[in-house]
This record gives C-alpha cells, sequence and structure tokens, in this order.
C-alpha cells in the first residue's frame, strides 16, 4: 500500500492526520504525483469525516505553501477581509480607503463573481482604466504609497488550491467546512497580512443559508486563522437582503463613492464601519472600539476616505475623476421601473434568485467566457420590513447598452417580491446575526 493510500485510509477511518501525512498529500498534489482519483478519495474522506483544527490549520499552511507566500513585516501591519459573499456585497470597495485614510495598512486581494454573487474584480474595473491584474512589486508600491492596494488573486498564490478546488466542484465534496476554509485561508494566509475579519453571510442569499451552517464555517474560520499565528475576528450577517441598495458593478461602485462621502445606504455604511473597527483595533491605532469607530467615521466626514480612494483608483491605472463625477462610470441605456401590485409590507426578497437574474443582464457570468456589462444591475428601492403602497417602486432595473432585456424579465424580477401584512416579518434577520 502506498504512502498516500495510506494516508486516505486512516482518514477515511477517522483518524486525525499528522501535520506530515497533510504536507505530503499536498505536495504530492502540487506536483502532480497524485492522481486525481486518489486526490478525490481523500476529500472524500475529509468531507465524510470532517478535520479537527489542527489539521485543517496543517492543510490550510500546506496549501499555502505550495507556491508563493509574501512578507509584508517591513510595513508593520497590513489587514484584510473576507466576505462569503452575497448580492450587492460592495464592503471591500470602501472598506479599503476608509482603513487607509485612518492609517491602517490594508492589502486585499479578491476574486471574481461566483454564482448569484458579485465579484469586487468585476466592480473594479467598471471604472475606466482601472488594473487589478497588478505583481507583487505594484502591491508593495500600492501599500507604500497610498496605503491600500485591491488586486486580483495571481496563479503563483497557492496552486495546490486550484486542483484541489477542481476536484472539489466535481465530486460533490464542495459543501465541507475544512476544505472551505483551507481554500479561502490559503491564498489569504499567503499574501501576508497579519489579520483578518471575517463577515460570513447569512439568509436566503447566502452560500451558508442556514445560520448554524454559517456559524460552523465562522468558527473554522476564525479559529483555524489563529491556529496559524495570526490575528482574526468576525461577524454573521444578513444577507436575507442586498446589502445597500445597488446591485450590479459600475452603480456598486457609485454607492461606494457615496459611502465614502458619509452617504448612501446605512446598512452598508455599519457593514464598513463594523469590518474596519475590528482591524483598527487589531492595528493597535485604537484600543477601544468606540475610538476606533470615531476615528473612521472622522475620515469619512472629512473627505480623507474618498480623497484616499481617489488616489487608490489614479494608482492602480483608473479614473479617479469618477469619484468627483460618478456619471464618468459606465451608464445604462434604459431603466425600467417595477413596482408594488398592492399595498402593504415588503416580508421577503428572494435575494438569491436576484442574483442569478442580474446574471441575465449581463452583472455576472453563467460561463467563465461570458462578457460583463458594467452598467447593468438593479436599484433596490424597498427592502423586509418596510411598507409600501400600491404603484411604489420595489426596484429599478438598469439596462446596459449590450443587454436585450430576456421576455418576462420585469414579472420575474416582480416575483422576488413578496408583500403581506406587518405579522409576516417575524423571520427577518437583524443585520449582525451573532459574533464570532
Amino acid at each position: 500500500m502506498s504512502l498516500f493510500v495510506r494516508t486516505i485510509v486512516r482518514k477515511r477511518d477517522g483518524a486525525e492526520l499528522t501535520d506530515g501525512e497533510i504536507a505530503d498529500f499536498v505536495r504530492g498534489v502540487t506536483e502532480g504525483e497524485i492522481p486525481d482519483e486518489q486526490a478525490a478519495a481523500f476529500l472524500m474522506a475529509v468531507c465524510c469525516r470532517g478535520m479537527s483544527t489542527a489539521e485543517t490549520a496543517a492543510l490550510t499552511f500546506a496549501m499555502m505553501r505550495s507556491g508563493e507566500t509574501w512578507d509584508l513585516s517591513r510595513f508593520g501591519f497590513v489587514g484584510d477581509k473576507h466576505s462569503t459573499g452575497g448580492v450587492g456585497d460592495k464592503a471591500t470597495l470602501s472598506l479599503a480607503p476608509l482603513l487607509a485614510a485612518v492609517g491602517v495598512k490594508a492589502g486585499m486581494m479578491s476574486g471574481r463573481g461566483l454564482g448569484h454573487t458579485g465579484g469586487t474584480l468585476d466592480k473594479l474595473e467598471s471604472i475606466p482604466g482601472f488594473r487589478t491584474a497588478l505583481p507583487k512589486p505594484d502591491f508593495d508600491r500600492l501599500l507604500d504609497t497610498v496605503g491600500c492596494a485591491l488586486i486580483g488573486q495571481t496563479d503563483s498564490i497557492a496552486p495546490a488550491d486550484r486542483r484541489l478546488y477542481a476536484l472539489r466542484d466535481v465530486t460533490g465534496t464542495v459543501e465541507s467546512i475544512p476544505l472551505i476554509t483551507a481554500s479561502i485561508l490559503s491564498k489569504k494566509l499567503a499574501t501576508g497580512a497579519h489579520a483578518t475579519v471575517f463577515d460570513v453571510k447569512t439568509g436566503n442569499g447566502a452560500f451558508m443559508q442556514r445560520t448554524e451552517d454559517a456559524r460552523t464555517l465562522g468558527k473554522a474560520l476564525v479559529e483555524t486563522t489563529r491556529a496559524t499565528g495570526r490575528k482574526a475576528s468576525g461577524y454573521i450577517t444578513a444577507m436575507d437582503r442586498p446589502l445597500g441598495e445597488a446591485v450590479g458593478n459600475a452603480n456598486e461602485v457609485e454607492e461606494s463613492i457615496a459611502c465614502l462621502r458619509g452617504e448612501g445606504p446605512a446598512d452598508l455604511r455599519e457593514c464598513v464601519l463594523l469590518l474596519g473597527t475590528d482591524l483598527v483595533l487589531a492595528s493597535g491605532v485604537e484600543k477601544s472600539p468606540k475610538e476606533a469607530r470615531r476615528r473612521l467615521n472622522a475620515a469619512l466626514a472629512d473627505g480623507r476616505a474618498l480623497e484616499t480612494f481617489a488616489r487608490l483608483i489614479a494608482a492602480q491605472h483608473g479614473d479617479a475623476g469618477v469619484c468627483d463625477d460618478p456619471s464618468r462610470l459606465p451608464a445604462p441605456v434604459r431603466r425600467e421601473v417595477v413596482a408594488a401590485a398592492t399595498a402593504g409590507v415588503v416580508s421577503r426578497v428572494a435575494t438569491r434568485e436576484l442574483g442569478l437574474l442580474s446574471i441575465e443582464i449581463g452583472c455576472g457570468r453563467s460561463k467563465r467566457d461570458d462578457v460583463v456589462d458594467p452598467a447593468s444591475g438593479f436599484r433596490v428601492r424597498k427592502k423586509p420590513g418596510q411598507a409600501v403602497q400600491k404603484g411604489e417602486p420595489l426596484i429599478e432595473i438598469e439596462y446596459g447598452p449590450t443587454v436585450t432585456p430576456p421576455d418576462g424579465f420585469a414579472q420575474r424580477v416582480a416575483a422576488c417580491f413578496r408583500i403581506g401584512d406587518e405579522g409576516e416579518t417575524r423571520e427577518i434577520l437583524p443585520f449582525v446575526v451573532e459574533t464570532l
């Protein structure tokens, strides 16, 4: 029996693997010594038997070390943030420059849209000229000169994750908490951040729709990060409605600019302040949550946060003029208002379905090579718990220049809103469901 088969059998039988066994497995995957069928068998064994915190940390570290790792120690402290994704989740765009504006460096590596959830890179690339495919020297330059960086994932970071994720996708093991945790953290930790705050979404628009599943994942992310010697904190937040009002790409940039002016939707601002407070505290710049939040609010009020975003855009080759004039962003060519058919209270929004519908008008991709229309999107005018009159707007649809609306599209969007009476709103989640 080969070494790798013995490791598979031990995990299949419920044994706790050693750091060496896990490291050998990841090395074998990375170097192509382990065939797909054995790697898939290992993933299934983990999915069925689980992993301890120590095992998950060992898997995370081994995957992290499968590629390039970045040393950011010369910057003193660099913070990062990870969201499990949702509809309208644009917090990264405001959070990074806000932190930099208060003296906390923020280096964030983001991805593109996944399923019904939007992608930070697609949003950023709706800014004319903005470049996210930047190498490590440019990342360092941005931290030095601006105090923050927003870049895309590189092939040199955690290459083991790419092969394992592809196998998880076709073997029914995507939902395994240890595998999700190692996949997320191997990339996060490889980029060298000293502390990460996690925003784990729950509700009908989240990947983890049940709070208990979100809690399990959130605790695994926080505990595993701490087990590797880094700082970590996190929250479970509501995704039974979109975050903010804008859903799309350019319109989410516009809303982020409003947030950096101290304006815009209250829930977006609260999300940014919540996550930002934790990273200010982790940096040591402030000692109390009250003072950390006060510092962040001051940077929103006096214009420093928006000015930092403009500097970041310019440094990443984009049109910084969008901060003063958001009309320079890609604009829709047609808008359609979806109005309430009856009066009452919005008791539910089918958030996941809205995310999927946004893909149909070019906000995301159903296939890797699909082209995004940055001008398309939604503006959500009513959320769960809000009263609405007959004929009042529930949501506005924005069609970009490349989009031909599918037949019956507005009716399908309208069906995402349920209107009832006050008694039907009991299941609406508070914005912060739990602290991890």
